[in-house]
């Protein structure tokens, strides 16, 4: 695979209704992050067929898993809490094997929102199911009456996080009302709202390239800064990948 690197993306999903047949959908801000940092994005279905999707991983030199609603705790043996919003099944169901192949391979990811709750539930963490009972002492994630709702960050050192944001008083864009508690095997927190929910994971290993992000460095309430992120998935998977054609 020559030139650019190719980022795959997995989409959203709405099963048919009455009034509507069924259809993928994606915010644009996704495909635009990675389009500005001079990647290629390839948006991915929700495949049926386990070989087509490994077809397609082999294709593509990382993965991008999108925000949605909520993963079913069910899945994962927790109790189904009144205020989850389940994703449709068949995204769900996709996503989850998407993610097992991509910690089984080692497959650099990206993953935003409950992309990175998936991400850390493939690798066996689990989540906090609603964070106003599971963390009452925690700071308003969400304001019905501002949706561009900004809090601050802790950026652990020696960290990506640390290397896209610097110093100084950093502000993000987080609302989740689910949020990770126990970190995945081979992923530590490399930055937190003030109050202690995680807001990046990143892996441990220098052979996996794969990070997380609770907040949404593509949404238009983004910052000019946030879209360094992307910059570095993209730029890093490309120095990975030339520095493997030199080795082979």
């Amino acid at each position: 695979m020559q030139g650019k690197t190719k980022i795959g993306i997995t989409v959203d999903y709405r099963s048919a209704r009455k009034d509507a047949p069924a259809y993928a959908f994606l915010a644009a801000g996704y495909f635009d992050a990675i389009q500005q940092v001079g990647g290629i994005p390839i948006l991915i279905p929700p495949y049926e067929s386990d070989e087509d999707l490994d077809i397609l991983l082999g294709m593509v030199h990382g993965v991008l898993l999108v925000g949605g609603h909520d993963l079913d705790p069910r899945r994962d043996g927790f109790m189904l809490h009144p205020s989850v919003r389940l994703l449709e099944k068949r995204r769900e169901d996709f996503d989850r094997r998407m993610a097992k192949r991509i910690v089984a391979q080692r497959k650099p990811v990206f993953g935003i929102g409950v992309g990175m709750q998936l991400l850390n539930v493939a690798a066996g963490g689990n989540l906090f199911l609603h964070l106003p009972e599971d963390c009452p002492d925690a700071l308003p994630h969400r304001d019905a009456q501002d949706p561009a709702h900004r809090h601050s960050l802790d950026v652990a050192p020696a960290s990506l996080m640390e290397q896209v944001y610097g110093d100084g008083e950093i502000r993000v864009n987080s609302f989740p009302h689910m949020a990770v508690d126990e970190v995945g095997e081979g992923f530590r927190v490399t930055a937190r709202c003030p109050d202690g929910i995680v807001e990046a994971i990143e892996s441990v290993d220098d052979d996996w390239f794969a990070l997380g992000t609770q907040f949404h460095p593509e949404s238009e309430t983004a910052s000019a800064l946030d879209i360094r992120i992307f910059e570095e998935f993209v730029c890093g998977i490309s120095t990975r990948v030339a520095e493997l054609r030199m080795v082979a």
